[in-house]
């Protein structure tokens, strides 16, 4: 498996994982199956409020931006992956790490510089989405990071 193959299946498997995981949370918190919104809510940090009342486009345009977010998360994984020699002790660990990473830097630095309206914050809501995010970003990344850089 080439590299550039290897980075497209990590981005794949983490940017499905992601979606469908925020998909059941909102589902779970308010009762209410509404992926198109949640879609809709993602192209809102780049077209604000437009993005919130627009139709199918919008949740296209937040679905394509959800996967470029994933795609550039999942380069620097792998960018990263050979420079760091204790993340390759222990792809589990190192999965949780960068779980954590994306959310610190999704939450702390990218999300206010978005035209998503800024939410108080809430700890319950901070910690399932740092586990979301370790679970379905940092452990797919770092298992097929794992495994390509194993093979080389």
């Amino acid at each position: 498996m080439s590299k550039t193959s290897a980075i497209i299946k990590a981005w794949l498997i983490a940017g499905t994982l992601d979606i469908l995981s925020a998909f059941i949370y909102v589902y779970i918190k308010n009762g209410v199956f509404v992926p198109l919104n949640i879609l809709k809510f993602v192209a809102s940090g780049l077209f604000g409020q437009a993005a919130l009342n627009g139709g199918n486009g919008m949740a296209i345009a937040g679905l394509i931006i959800h996967y470029c977010i994933a795609l550039t998360f999942t380069v620097i994984f792998f960018w990263l992956y050979p420079k760091i020699k204790i993340a390759q002790k222990s792809k589990i660990l190192t999965g949780i790490i960068y779980g954590l990473f994306v959310w610190i830097v999704m939450n702390l630095l990218m999300l206010p510089l978005t035209r998503i309206p800024h939410r108080p914050f809430n700890i319950t809501n901070a910690i399932i989405n740092i586990g979301i995010l370790m679970l379905c970003i940092g452990q797919p990344i770092s298992f097929v990071a794992n495994s390509f850089y194993k093979k080389i």
